[in-house]
């Protein structure tokens, strides 16, 4: 079976998606936890249905992971899911209510440790190891991707750029990242580890180039081009749809919004 999804939006800052819905880019031995260690964490967090936890869900996750991040990176130790909510515009009962679905993170009167908490959020999302990703598409999107220092900085290398244009095989990015044949793509993925491919290529080629991603056996894929996509059902594609957002800020203005 095939299926053309679509959820899949551009992921909005931790303010924000507080601003837009609420709530929306993750625990040492003084807690009260079910998923006390790594493996654990894991393991919780593998138990948990498609049905039990939404993507809605999880993009929450990274929300207050990112939320966290800036909390330690201020020096704050402990906070309660009420100040949480209240710092970030967020919805303390659902910050309760998503994370008991993986566990209990709290501590009665302290709170949640940042750093113990935002370890294990890490852990749910997967970024606790590094994940490799190539870009299909060397242009200027895509090697602006490639060259991005924030991904590196959450876990994701690129590893690899593809490319259908002989005169760009061989080169790399500013950045250094190889610019390889997009038919050498199965055997390269397969060399390099390569667990994510991000579309990046013009939209009459985008359905071809994202038929030789599933093909090379990649399981999980982030898509810039526009149109509907098809993909297997054992296949993720999240996708990004730039003109979209830009279409919703045009009606916004069109209200008679931001009028000067």
């Amino acid at each position: 079976m095939m299926r053309s999804p679509n959820e899949n939006r551009v992921r909005p800052t931790c303010a924000e998606q507080g601003r837009s819905r609420s709530s929306m880019h993750l625990l040492s031995s003084g807690l009260l936890v079910k998923a006390s260690n790594k493996g654990a964490a894991r393991a919780a967090a593998g138990r948990q249905t498609a049905d039990q936890v939404s993507e809605l869900t999880t993009n929450r996750l990274s929300v207050y992971l990112r939320c966290l991040n800036t909390l330690e990176s201020a020096g704050v130790r402990t906070i309660s899911s009420q100040a949480l909510a209240e710092q970030f515009h967020l919805n303390a009962a659902q910050i309760r209510k998503d994370l008991a679905y993986f566990g209990e993170f709290g501590v009665r009167g302290v709170g949640y440790y940042v750093r113990d908490l935002k370890r294990h959020l890490r852990q749910i999302l997967g970024l606790d190891r590094k994940l490799r990703v190539a870009i299909m598409g060397a242009g200027n999107l895509g090697l602006a991707l490639a060259d991005y220092p924030g991904f590196r900085q959450e876990g994701f290398e690129i590893a690899a750029l593809f490319d259908s244009q002989r005169e760009k095989v061989g080169q790399q990015s500013r950045g250094g990242v190889p610019i390889h044949d997009i038919h050498d793509l199965k055997k390269i993925a397969r060399r390099e580890g390569i667990r994510i491919a991000v579309i990046a290529v013009p939209a009459a080629a985008a359905q071809q180039v994202l038929n030789l991603v599933v093909a090379a056996g990649i399981k999980a894929i982030l898509n810039f081009s526009p149109g509907n996509m098809q993909v297997p059902d054992d296949v993720k594609l999240k996708s990004v749809d730039l003109t979209v957002s830009l279409e919703s800020l045009s009606f916004f203005l069109a209200q008679g919004n931001g009028d000067a």
